[in-house]
């Protein structure tokens, strides 16, 4: 009896449950010792918890442009188009109430690694013998060292779960001729995550011409032609974020400073080496507590490519035995690459900052080159992959052996300053490898190596991925034991109990951001991507500004200037502030473990000055007494004060010296008779009613953007880039009711072009659907083949 073709297997689902399910398992302990809110440490913690809570309280309040709990406020899609705005997870979120989202970072995570699992399975099917080899491979790279290690970052998973399915339909492209899916996953991918985008279009770029040089790849014209519009049509349907992000980051100092001279070629510090080669070999350190090596960019730069169990065992052994192959030219490449700062930094446009996260790619295909060395034992002999990783990872101990001068001049063994989280990583690695051996000695070439195989992989990087996890979670145990109730419980509460109005507020060693849960700005916050004004502002009163702002608690007139109100601190650091804020600040109220100051020295956040000095000048006062001389004077440029400066007198040389206190609270009273009678904060700017008796500038103390407009007693008027990075408007004499608006910058761009994009595509859609019709009654016609009948 004949019996039918067997349908091919299609096990997507199973690897996408596999991959969630074990997930869970890793969280489990944590979600039950946090009772449900999971906290890990860190930017976990600070940011990401803080983030997606905050912005779906933002949404959920009928949206808008301008988030004036970011910082000293900044574009809402500008600052969180980083970390979520474009993710389709944080989507996926707002079918949930805001405050559920603690709650849920865990069941995000857990689908983030199922999601991943899965599109490595559709990317690596095409290239196993046997789909249960490709189920394996693909929770190698759901479990693998980048991903265990950027749960800390949580956003960055999101791309680790979504580049397999870009690379897969690239595949598709080129051998089936599936014409749409490239542009739709790099549309996706793009509005994903702008940032990693920039190294998705380097490695794709690799990939594809080593494909092609290999003979994997076999293009034509019409190939090449659909693959070209397929990706401009996938940027322009994906750039409805990037466009105003770039816009917005160009000034910012972050993305802005480029790598030159030695630095191109070699690093500074010989030890980034040394970290490289072990991130391959070892599972990955806590990202804030590197166990070896203490020198170099080590910390918080995601640097692994660990693959679990089987460490770097089958790579070794596929590029020791395969020769000219496109898999081993790209991770040659990629090797190159990261040993080489100018090429390096190539996935980040060119930036100097380092940073290893890009590693994912190459993972994909470290996961493919395995499983080919399991399916083809003929071809590539283990062994030779065993022998030097087992070698490395002793060689390694050398680090924990060698004498070393202590500072105080004695001497200890070893160069460490946590051997013991060395040697438990080391025996995870090396037991790893070990039991890999000793399975695939006990069932190569049966029909259980897979299935043994993943059931390893899958428990292996669950045990592994918890131990990292509690690494860094419980080393911040102590740390983080009052964050629920300060941040969650007091800080959402204080929200409802703090008057309705225009101010800002500032926190006293309570936890980061945490303005974004009492939806108030904050002087405290710890955001990368802020308005670049702020970046530009701070430096210049003496304020340490990179990812965080955190001006010191003595600085009285920058407090006054930017219209704090009230000042957040622990009840159990209540004493401490006191000591150090000084008599303008009285006991207001208590909230759980929070207790609030008042601050009887703040100015409303619109109003006006008598005086000036020019930019030069103020480039000429010392930072220390910056802030005290912008309570005094507003800040111009030349061509500002001919245009605007009529209304305004140049204060005097004497008058750009004497800031004590007493000529702060004289200035305060100056700027106070000035100020507006009302003002309004709501998500796309603020209204402010003033009156004056001449006309002049009235200053606003936000960061400046290019995105505001400005209406006065309705008509339109320019804002003005003053005092170091904020804003002032000009106003006539008498009532003026003023109206700043933000429209985020090349929006209204990207949006067209996103929409002409779409209608272009779908276009190219139905040609692409008329053609296959065409084609396929054409082999009917000439293979007398019956046309296909439409469903019932």
């Amino acid at each position: 009896m004949i019996r039918p073709l067997e349908k091919p297997q299609n096990k997507y689902w199973l690897t996408f449950a596999l991959c969630g399910l074990a997930a869970a398992l890793m969280f489990l302990p944590f979600y039950i010792v946090d009772k449900g809110f999971f906290l890990y440490a860190g930017d976990f913690n600070s940011q990401q918890i803080a983030f997606y809570y905050s912005a779906n309280e933002f949404v959920k309040s009928g949206g808008g442009s301008f988030s004036w709990a970011t910082d000293l406020g900044s574009g809402f899609l500008n600052s969180y188009a980083f970390y979520l705005a474009g993710s389709p997870f944080w989507w996926l979120s707002l079918l949930f109430p805001a405050a559920w989202l603690p709650y849920l970072m865990v069941p995000l995570l857990c689908l983030k690694f199922a999601v991943a699992g899965g599109g490595a399975y559709l990317w690596m099917r095409r290239y196993t013998r046997k789909p249960n080899m490709a189920v394996l491979g693909a929770c190698m790279y759901a479990f693998s060292g980048f991903t265990v290690y950027n749960v800390f970052f949580n956003h960055f998973v999101d791309v680790v779960a979504l580049f397999p399915y870009l690379l897969w339909a690239l595949d598709a492209a080129v051998y089936e001729k599936r014409r749409g899916p490239f542009a739709v996953l790099v549309a996706l991918n793009l509005l994903n995550n702008y940032f990693f985008f920039a190294g998705q279009v380097v490695f794709l770029a690799i990939y594809f011409i080593c494909m092609v040089l290999a003979g994997r790849y076999k293009i034509n014209g019409r190939t090449f032609g659909a693959l070209a519009f397929e990706s401009l049509a996938g940027v322009g349907m994906g750039a409805i974020l990037a466009i105003p992000t770039m816009l917005s980051l160009q000034n910012n100092p972050r993305v802005s400073s480029f790598s030159d001279g030695f630095g191109l070629l070699l690093y500074g510090n010989v030890q980034q080496y040394a970290a490289i080669l072990y991130s391959f070999f070892f599972p990955p350190d806590c990202p804030y507590m590197p166990v070896i090596f203490d020198s170099g960019v080590i910390k918080w730069t995601s640097m692994t490519a660990y693959l679990p169990l089987v460490s770097m065992m089958g790579v070794l052994a596929y590029c020791r035995c395969k020769k000219g192959t496109a898999f081993k030219w790209i991770l040659s490449v990629c090797l190159v690459m990261a040993l080489v700062p100018g090429l390096n930094s190539m996935f980040y446009a060119m930036n100097s900052s380092y940073y290893a996260r890009w590693y994912y790619m190459p993972v994909l295909i470290m996961c493919a080159v395995t499983i080919y060395g399991l399916e083809h034992e003929d071809e590539v002999d283990l062994k030779k992959g065993l022998r030097p990783t087992l070698a490395v990872l002793l060689a390694y101990c050398a680090f924990a052996l060698v004498p070393t001068e202590t500072d105080d001049g004695g001497w200890k063994i070893g160069v460490m300053d946590y051997p013991e989280k060395f040697f438990l990583n080391f025996g995870i690695a090396f037991i790893g490898v070990l039991l890999f051996w000793v399975l695939w000695l006990m069932y190569k070439r049966t029909p259980q190596l897979p299935r043994r195989l993943t059931a390893a992989v899958l428990a292996f990087g669950c045990l592994y991925g918890a131990v990292h996890i509690a690494i860094g979670k419980f080393a911040q145990w102590d740390n983080d034991k009052d964050f629920y109730q300060q941040q969650y419980v007091d800080g959402r509460a204080l929200a409802e109990i703090l008057p309705e109005g225009a101010y800002r507020i500032d926190d006293y060693e309570c936890y980061d951001n945490l303005g974004l849960w009492v939806n108030r700005s904050d002087l405290q916050t710890f955001n990368s991507t802020v308005a670049p004004s702020i970046l530009e502002f701070y430096p210049q009163v003496g304020v340490k500004r990179d990812v965080r702002s955190a001006p010191e608690v003595d600085e009285y007139a920058l407090r006054g200037l930017l219209s704090v109100k009230y000042t957040i601190c622990p009840v159990d650091k209540q004493e401490e502030f006191e000591e150090k804020a000084g008599d303008n600040w009285r006991y207001w109220t208590t909230q759980g473990q929070l207790a609030v100051y008042e601050n009887t020295d703040w100015l409303p956040m619109a109003y006006a000055y008598d005086a000036y000095i020019t930019e030069e000048e103020y480039e000429d006062i010392p930072e220390e007494y910056r802030d005290n001389l912008l309570v005094r004077a507003m800040v111009l440029s030349e061509e500002q004060v001919n245009t605007w400066g009529g209304g305004l007198r140049h204060l005097t040389e004497a008058e750009q010296t004497d800031f004590d206190r007493a000529s702060y609270e004289e200035d305060l009273d100056d700027r106070q008779a000035m100020a507006a009678s009302s003002v309004a904060l709501d998500n796309w700017g603020l209204t402010a009613n003033i009156q004056l008796e001449n006309s002049t500038l009235v200053f606003f103390p936000v960061p400046y953007d290019a995105g505001f407009t400005a209406i006065v007693n309705g008509e339109e008027a320019p804002v003005l880039k003053v005092s170091g990075g904020l804003m002032a408007v000009p106003a006539s004499a008498g009532d003026n009711t003023i109206r700043l608006e933000y429209h985020t910058q090349g929006l209204n761009v990207s949006l067209a072009l996103a929409g002409v994009s779409a209608v272009v595509f779908a276009g190219y859609l139905v040609l692409c659907a008329r053609a296959r019709k065409k084609h396929r009654a054409a082999l009917a016609e000439k293979y007398h083949l019956d046309p296909p009948q439409p469903r019932q």
